[in-house]
């Protein structure tokens, strides 16, 4: 059974060999993150690799990110548009996906604290707070991601 899949409460599907997190009440509301391995992510090579886990027709943001040491994203004074200012981090309508590729790091959702390694992937829903936080000796490489049913303005046609 290792590595099976089964599906959670959430129709998710997560590995056996993971400890599902569906269903921990966290400030009043039950997480709804997803955790898989990077070998989980089923790609017949149409579409993007994540269209079995999150919705939208195409991959429409994100980025290659190298944390240093005990590197905390989003956090006060943030200026990107998916922050309040003073911390709060949260994505209204999408869901977001980070997938390590070195390192090690902590992810922080609704204030519960999920232990990543390489290989790991975490997806953060809609009005989930996030965080993720660099190892101080092991620090981060991830990607982040997000998808929609519209490209990303740069691959429009001119």
């Amino acid at each position: 059974m290792n590595g099976e899949l089964r599906p959670t409460r959430h129709s998710t599907l997560l590995p056996l060999t993971r400890q599902s997190v569906s269903g921990i009440v966290a400030h009043t509301r039950t997480i709804d993150m997803k955790r898989l391995r990077l070998t989980d992510l089923n790609c017949d090579g149409n579409g993007h690799i994540l269209k079995n886990v999150i919705p939208g027709k195409y991959l429409s943001q994100g980025g290659l990110s190298f944390k240093r040491p005990g590197q905390r994203t989003h956090d006060v004074g943030c200026p990107c548009p998916s922050c309040d200012g003073h911390g709060r981090h949260v994505h209204a309508d999408d869901c977001e996906v980070f997938i390590l590729f070195q390192g090690k790091a902590r992810m922080e959702i609704d204030g519960t604290t999920h232990d990543m390694v390489a290989g790991d992937v975490i997806v953060c829903e809609p009005g989930e707070e996030h965080h993720l936080v660099a190892d101080e000796n092991d620090p981060c490489v991830n990607l982040w991601l997000h998808g929609s049913d519209r490209r990303h303005e740069d691959q429009n046609p001119a």
